[in-house]
Parts: structure tokens; sequence; C-alpha cells
């Protein structure tokens, strides 16, 4: 046997692998290798982090990754995208700079990773540090004519800024910001903490804890001072066929004024204003009128206030009975004969302009261009002379046209 073996080693070998590359071939065959990119981008995992460091610099969140594979494996690929995982190792680095491979780990087999997109991450490691800072009110604009504004209030006075070294030096100031302009209510909001430079320009990569603070600040009214609102007298009575819609004053609360502060305690709560006149008004008003003020007391600011009077025609509908129906487009030798003859148009539009409207300003007509000799039944159209009229509806909203032959016998049309 060993002397056989020994003899014809070489035909086994080659044997052997005519076996292995026929098997290779028909796995190959039915299984085929195919190069893909992953179309979704693979998020990149951070691990091995000093937590005394932080990192600074454009550290990659996701990359690009094209593979070769099985088809079989591809299938495996796509049911579970968890299968690959893009990881920056961080483990053992010091601060300073680093430029560390993307590790691509593929939990399938055979795979081979052609290609990533970035490779590698260039990065900075640097101490993380904090520091405890005030928190800085930034008050900005004017509190309403006749208000003050009281000493503010901040919960908590201090918060703690932490970053990279180099950023948390940057820091000179934390604030929060509030406005002022036109209040006239107390301040009670939590506002997001700003981090500041020297040149007050915002520090970026900085945590603070807390990130918001709650700020209270009073206002109160001065005395002499009240705010009021305004009430419209209106005088007369719109154009017939009209309506007021609706009457709108800017601004609606104004703010008064007198040396005795017993005289604005004294008023109503509302000021009236002069007559806003709406004799045969037919249009839009738009003007301004002075208020009625008792003695000693006076407006702050503008002395009037201005009025938006919105009037509209009243809309209303109309029916013309027995409009006659008019034959347009019939060609020449031809004759026709329409059932009904007459029609009733009820329509639609502003009263004034439906009570001015005449059979004149109607036209009924059926257009018969086109059409062969016979019976038809045709929907008349209506042209209305008078703008912002419409028709609503056409009785009925079919004719009957017979055409024939001009001398020829016709069928009696339909009652």
């Amino acid at each position: 046997m060993l002397r056989w073996l020994s003899n014809n080693y070489r035909t086994f070998l080659w044997a052997l692998a005519l076996a292995v590359a026929v098997w290779i071939s028909a796995v190959t065959g039915a299984d085929p290798d195919e190069t893909r990119s992953i179309t979704t981008p693979i998020p990149v995992e951070t691990i091995g982090q000093d937590p005394g460091l932080v990192i600074t610099g454009d550290v990659p969140t996701e990359v690009r990754i094209t593979l070769r594979a099985p088809r079989s494996v591809w299938n495996m690929i796509n049911a579970d995208p968890r299968t690959i995982k893009a990881v920056l190792d961080l483990s053992g680095l010091s601060a300073g700079s680093h430029n560390v491979d993307l590790q691509i780990q593929v939990n399938a087999r055979p795979v081979q990773i052609v290609s990533t997109s970035p490779q590698t991450a260039l990065f900075e490691l640097e101490p993380l540090a904090t520091q405890n800072l005030s928190v800085d009110l930034s008050l900005s604009g004017q509190a309403a004519i006749g208000y003050q504004v009281g000493e503010a209030m901040l919960d908590p006075l201090e918060v703690v800024i932490a970053g990279a070294e180099s950023q948390v030096q940057k820091v000179t100031r934390v604030r929060v910001s509030v406005s002022l302009d036109g209040i006239r209510e107390n301040v009670d909001e939590t506002l997001d903490v700003e981090v500041l430079d020297e040149s007050g320009q915002p520090v970026d990569g900085i945590a603070v804890s807390p990130e918001s603070v709650h700020v209270t600040l009073p206002v109160s009214q001065q005395g002499g001072y009240r705010d009021v609102a305004v009430k419209v007298i209106t005088a007369g009575r719109v154009a017939s066929g009209y309506r007021l819609t609706d009457i709108s004053v800017f601004p609606p609360v104004v703010t008064v004024f007198a040396a005795d502060p017993e005289l604005v305690n004294l008023l109503p709560g509302v000021l009236e204003t002069q007559p806003l006149d709406l004799q045969n008004a037919q249009d839009d008003i738009n003007t301004r009128l002075a208020l009625n003020l008792p003695a000693g007391i006076s407006i702050v600011g503008e002395q009037t206030v201005l009025i938006e009077a919105g009037v509209s025609p009243i809309e209303s509908s109309v029916t013309l009975a027995g409009e006659k129906v008019e034959i347009t487009g019939l060609p020449n030798g031809f004759s026709a004969q329409v059932s009904p003859a007459t029609v009733d148009v009820i329509l639609s539009g502003p009263l004034p302009l439906l009570d001015t409207i005449t059979r004149q300003d109607v036209r009924v007509t059926v257009v018969l261009s086109g059409l062969e000799l016979g019976t038809h039944q045709i929907a008349p159209t209506v042209e209305i002379l008078i703008s912002d009229v419409v028709v609503k509806s056409i009785l009925p909203n079919t004719i009957e046209v017979v055409i024939t032959i001009t001398g020829a016998p016709s069928a009696t049309p339909k009652p």
C-alpha cells in the first residue's frame, strides 16, 4: 500500500485538487460573490474613552462601507443591519493628537471589506475641565409707559460648566436674557443659559448644569397711571342693502395719566371714542378718532386711536321667471325648435345690485354649433351683464332642441 502511494501520490494530489476546484466552482455558481455598497451609512460607536478626557475635532459619526460577500451573506446583512458595526476604539489613549483607524465588524462570514469612507479619525483628546459660574441677568428694552420693574430673582444663582479644557478657558460669563419691551405683567419664565466668551460670543462644546434658570421679575404700574379699554361709539346707519360686518380699534387698550391718582382709580375701566359716522356708508371705513377724556386725565402717547369698520353689501337671491331662450350657432339652411321656450333663472349677489337688475341684463342661450339633424338635450348658458352677480341655478337645466332642414316638416316637440 505504501509503495502504491509513493508511486501514485502525484496522481492522488492532482485528483484531490481537481475535486476541490470542482466543489468550489459548484458552490460559487450556486452562491456567487457580489460587491455592493451599504445603502445606509453605519453609525460610529466610540468605546474605551477615558472619562477624564474630552474629544475635540470632527470625529466621524458614520461611515460608508463597500463589501464583497456571497449572495446568501448579503441576504443576512439586509435582514439585520446590526450585523455591521463601526467602532472607534480609544482604549489606552492619553491627552494629545491621535489618528485612529476605524474598526469594521461584520458578524457574518465570509465577507471581504472592499472600502471604508472615512478609514481613520483624526482628533485630539483634552483633559475635562469644570467651572462654577454665577448667572448674569441681561435686561433689554423698556417696560410700557407707566410701569416699573422690580428686583429680579434667579434660581439657581450659579451653574456648572464642563468641557474641553481649552474651551472652558474661553468662557468668561454665563447669562440669561429677558426683553422688557412694552412689558406690563410680571415675568415668570424658565430661560436657557448662554455661555459666552469675553467678546460676548457663544462658546461651543460646553455642557451646562442645569441648562436653564427660573427668572421671576415683578412689574407694577406707577401711581397716577392706568390701562383702560377703548369702546367705539357709532352714529347713523349704513346704506340700505349694506351691513356692518365688524369694528376694530387699535390699540384696544390705552394708558391714561392723572396727577391725582384718585382720578384714574375712579374711571370705569373703559374710555369711549368720539362718534364714528356710519350714515349711508357703503365701503369699509379706516379713520382715527379722539377719546372722550374726563377733566384732569390725559392719554400717554398717541392721542387718537385707529378705527377700522367693515361694511359689506347684504347677499341675497332673486328669481327671473320666463327668460326667453335664444338660439346661436345654427348653420344656414337649418331650423330649430326648443322646448321649453323659456326658463327660470335664479341669481345670487349683493342686494343693491339685485335690486337694479333687469331682463336686459340677463341673456339665456343654447349653442347649436356642430350639432347634426335630430333631437338633442342641451344645457343652456346664462350671460349676466352685471359683475358680482352669479347664477345659482337654471330651471329646467336642460332643453330639448330639434334641428331640421329649413322647410322640412318637424315632429311636434314634447311639452
